[in-house]
């Protein structure tokens, strides 16, 4: 009865939650997301609320988080300048890292794992390592960008990958970044902006990262500081990149 009556409320929070900020249309009710997988954790990692929160999936540019997290522990001088294809300039690792981040740019988190000290496939050994470590039982990486659908997880896993990565100043940083700007060989201003829509848009992000192949469909993770508590959210199997921002959003609003 107890049980009963805590998901009637639950249901009815969300509901008026919902109605209050004129989310109530059935396109973004719960019962109707288009996402395959979805919880949201408080900020220890205990799930609060979700669906199919230990189905493995496809997890597309979730992957960067990873990719940057054991380049960073490499320790690897990030002023370091590297010459790149990428708008056919030389820039430094720090930059890279933003890259990968803020854009998602795939050459950009190659470029990382391939300066790697032991190379590429010795950075994805260290990827699949710290995995292990942070005791992702379900998580597999065979690349550095996400583009191979093999890199696979859980939305439980990647609370665990949400939480490690939120140690890491540089990904807070960049997870804020609305846009980045570059100047390749001093010429024109490049600028990009976030993947995550929902930069700058009043949220307080710690850790944000979105990813797309069609194998995996519209995938984010955030962290984000709220006036209660700090919430993580991760979304997986959305059916498009203008899914996944709704509906992470509806999440992140609702609790």
């Amino acid at each position: 009865m107890i049980t009963q009556r805590k998901i009637l409320m639950t249901k009815l929070r969300k509901v008026a939650f919902l109605a209050l900020l004129g989310l109530a249309s059935h396109a973004f009710a719960f019962d109707h997301f288009t996402a395959k997988s979805w919880l949201v954790a408080d900020k220890n990692g205990k799930v609060m609320d979700g669906n199919n929160t230990s189905e493995v999936r496809s997890i597309a540019s979730i992957t960067k988080l990873m990719t940057v997290m054991v380049v960073l522990d490499a320790q690897q001088d990030l002023n370091e300048i590297i010459s790149t294809k990428l708008f056919k300039s030389k820039l430094s690792r720090r930059d890279l890292i933003s890259l990968a981040i803020v854009k998602s740019n795939n050459d950009a988190a190659r470029i990382l794992c391939e300066k790697y000290p032991t190379g590429l496939s010795g950075c994805i050994t260290a990827m699949n390592t710290k995995a292990q470590a942070l005791n992702m039982n379900n998580t597999r990486y065979v690349d550095p960008t996400g583009l191979m659908s093999d890199n696979v997880s859980t939305a439980e896993d990647l609370v665990k990958l949400v939480l490690a990565a939120s140690k890491y100043p540089i990904i807070n940083e960049d997870s804020n970044k609305d846009t980045i700007k570059f100047r390749p060989n001093k010429k024109k201003v490049v600028e990009f902006h976030n993947t995550n829509k929902l930069v700058g848009q009043g949220f307080d992000f710690i850790v944000s990262k979105t990813g797309w192949i069609h194998r995996s469909g519209g995938c984010i993770v955030m962290m984000i500081a709220t006036a209660v508590d700090d919430r993580i959210v991760v979304l997986l199997g959305s059916k498009s990149t203008k899914t996944r921002i709704p509906e992470a959003k509806m999440i992140a609003l609702a609790y």
